[in-house]
């Protein structure tokens, strides 16, 4: 039994994701072309901030708008490879059937066991928080929709709640992060920081926005097991459990050795991942092979035949299609932006924004500009890198301490991540489990619009006690 999360079409996706690309070539027309020089620190490029310029604009037309697709594909192919091969070695652990016959016994215990019922929610994001908090998880977070989507139909969820669980865990962690090398690291170096200070708030603040993430997933979970329909993707909910056969409760088979073994396989491979991210600086190269290692072991274990195992990864692969034209079309976007030379035009006139306000409202205000800087650089790292060497000298010159100035951008390049369809990441996740982007945007602006809020909140405290 196999099953075909993204044989579900997004047109609706495509339409707003071209629609924005063509909406960026319209504003390399309106806005004056500038320019940061970059200098290297700790061996990063970082933006001047005392090199502001305007530049003669490079308005982007039709046949750079027609051109930025292609473009988009080139500069992300390791993801676009990334998301391709995972779906093939998710393709032959579907054959194996292990996936499939392991979250029928988890359904199982959930529905004989309270205790099961209570924690797996909790729990699983719980792990994926700290994963984003610690490590940076977020392309990480991919393979797993093709878990936790069928996972949450024998559960009696809905596909939000298999994306919540993964997506949301990693993106709540990533904003809230405490160790995260990749936002905190590079953001607390560019702002001449000691490397990972101000651990104990920032601990609490992951531990309230961890906390209000999973208040709100279980909600919404608890709501759509008492009512499925209820759900915004109820259709697609019931095509899905069809699919997976949830329907026949006598075929529950147990698991067999082989299936045993495959998952394993499977979580050591898990475990493996975790420790080549912290210890061995492994990204998305080290990441493929892994999972190419895992597939191999599951074909063997399985006893699929070499034909049998071809299909099956070529057959996942082609699934993952849909996605990856997806992630193509958001980094079109970012190209655009970046060869129309406005990204610098933005970022300026938005911190000019910031003096004459009080302390505690710049700090806020910040990380609302980092918000809307994310739309255009949806890259912890690169975002650190272009907005750090302006907002940590700014912050010094209006009463909001570079420790401040670095919680703002990991609250807006966070919260953010999770909704923007310019993120790779996103929009891939979203695609692979065939939710279309505009009704994932309906369901979590309210969980954004709480995290605004709580943002805000959270960035009084250090500017009232000058938090170094």
């Amino acid at each position: 039994m196999r099953q075909k999360l993204t044989s579900f079409k997004t047109p609706n996706t495509y339409a707003i994701l071209l629609s924005i690309l063509v909406l960026m070539a319209v504003l390399t027309w309106i806005l004056p072309g500038s320019q940061y020089d970059r200098v290297e620190i700790n061996g990063r490029l970082v933006v001047d901030p005392d090199t502001f310029t305007y530049v003669e604009a490079a308005r982007q037309g039709i046949p750079e708008l027609l051109m930025a697709p292609i473009r988009g594909f080139v500069n992300a192919a390791e993801i676009i490879g990334f998301v391709l091969l995972i779906g093939g070695v998710f393709g032959i652990l579907q054959r194996t059937q292990a996936i499939e016959t392991g979250v029928r016994s988890l359904a199982r215990a959930h529905q004989t066991s309270k205790l099961v019922r209570t924690i797996t929610i909790p729990l699983f994001m719980v792990l994926f928080s700290l994963g984003g908090a610690i490590f940076g998880m977020a392309e990480e977070t991919i393979p797993f929709i093709l878990i936790f989507v069928p996972m949450a139909y024998a559960l009696g969820y809905d596909t939000v709640t298999g994306i919540a669980i993964p997506f949301i865990g990693a993106g709540a962690g990533f904003a809230g992060a405490f160790l995260n090398p990749f936002t905190v690291g590079v953001a607390q170096g560019i702002a001449q920081l000691p490397l990972f200070s101000g651990l104990a708030y920032r601990v609490l603040c992951w531990t309230i926005v961890t906390a209000i993430a999973i208040i709100f997933v279980m909600r919404h979970a608890a709501r759509v097991k008492a009512n499925p329909q209820a759900s915004p993707t109820y259709e697609h909910d019931e095509e899905g459990r069809r699919k997976l056969h949830l329907r026949e409760n006598d075929g529950l088979d147990s698991m067999s050795k082989s299936h045993k073994l495959v998952l394993y396989v499977f979580v050591l491979g898990i475990l493996a991942l975790v420790y080549g991210v912290l210890k061995l600086d492994w990204y998305i190269e080290e990441i493929m092979g892994l999972f190419l290692l895992i597939g191999l072991l599951a074909a063997i274990i399985g006893r699929l035949s070499v034909d049998s195992t071809t299909e099956a990864f070529l057959s996942g692969a082609k699934d993952l299609m849909g996605t990856a034209l997806v992630i193509g079309l958001a980094r079109a976007i970012l190209i655009l932006a970046e060869n129309g030379h406005i990204i610098a035009t933005i970022l300026h006139s938005l911190a000019g924004l910031v003096g004459g306000l009080h302390p505690v409202v710049s700090a806020q205000a910040m990380f609302v500009i980092q918000t809307f800087l994310n739309f255009f650089v949806p890259s912890g790292s690169g975002q650190a890198a272009l907005t750090m060497p302006i907002m940590a000298p700014l912050a010094d010159l209006i009463g909001v301490t570079r420790q401040t100035a670095v919680l703002a951008f990991q609250f807006g390049d966070g919260f953010s991540n999770l909704i923007i369809p310019t993120s790779g990441v996103a929009m891939g996740v979203l695609s692979l489990a065939g939710v279309p982007w505009e009704k994932w945007a309906r369901w979590i602006i309210p969980l954004e619009l709480i995290f605004l809020l709580i943002g805000f909140l959270l960035l009084i405290p250090p500017v009232l006690m000058g938090w170094q």
